[in-house]
C-alpha cells in the first residue's frame, strides 16, 4: 500500500497565489520564504494542497516504508496547517513562546502568521529537524 499523497509537478507559488484571501495568500508566501530557509530544500508541492519541504525516508516494525516531507505547510480555509513531523513532545519552551495556536500530532493550525511569534515557529521547525535527522535518512541531509 502506498500513501495517497504524493509529489507533484505543480509549481507551489502558483498554488499559493491562488489562494482567494489576501492575508492568507500573504501568509503563505511568507511561510514559503520561512520553510525554505529553515529546510534548506525548494518547496515541492504534495497532492493538491501541501507545500513540502525535503524529504525523509521511514520504515515501520510492519515492513511498510516510504517517504515523505520533513516539514511543510496547507493554506486550509479554516486555519494554515504546519506540519511539524517529530510533533510537539518535549518542545513545550518553544510552544509557550510560539503564541496562538492549537495542535494535533503533528500539524500546528494557525489562523494568520501574526498570531505566532517567527523566531519560535524556525525554532520548532529546526527542532524537528533535528529530531528527523538523529531517526531517519533524510533530503537534505
Amino acid at each position: 500500500m502506498s500513501l495517497k499523497t504524493q509529489p507533484t509537478d505543480q509549481n507551489p507559488a502558483e498554488v499559493l497565489n491562488a489562494v482567494e484571501d489576501p492575508k492568507r495568500r500573504e501568509d503563505c508566501l511568507r511561510l514559503l520564504e520561512i520553510f525554505e530557509e529553515e529546510v534548506g530544500a525548494p518547496a515541492v508541492m504534495w497532492g493538491d494542497a501541501i507545500v513540502g519541504f525535503g524529504t525523509y525516508h521511514y520504515v515501520y516494525k510492519s515492513g511498510r516504508e516510504g517517504d515523505w516531507m520533513l516539514a511543510g505547510f496547507s493554506p486550509r480555509k479554516r486555519n494554515i496547517s504546519l506540519y511539524i513531523m517529530s510533533g510537539f513532545e518535549g518542545a513545550e519552551d518553544i510552544m509557550g513562546r510560539l503564541g496562538k495556536h492549537k495542535t494535533g500530532k503533528s500539524c500546528l493550525y494557525i489562523n494568520k502568521l501574526a498570531d505566532i511569534d517567527e523566531g519560535a515557529l524556525r525554532e520548532l521547525i529546526q527542532r524537528s529537524l533535528t529530531d528527523l535527522k538523529n531517526t531517519y535518512e533524510t533530503t537534505p541531509a
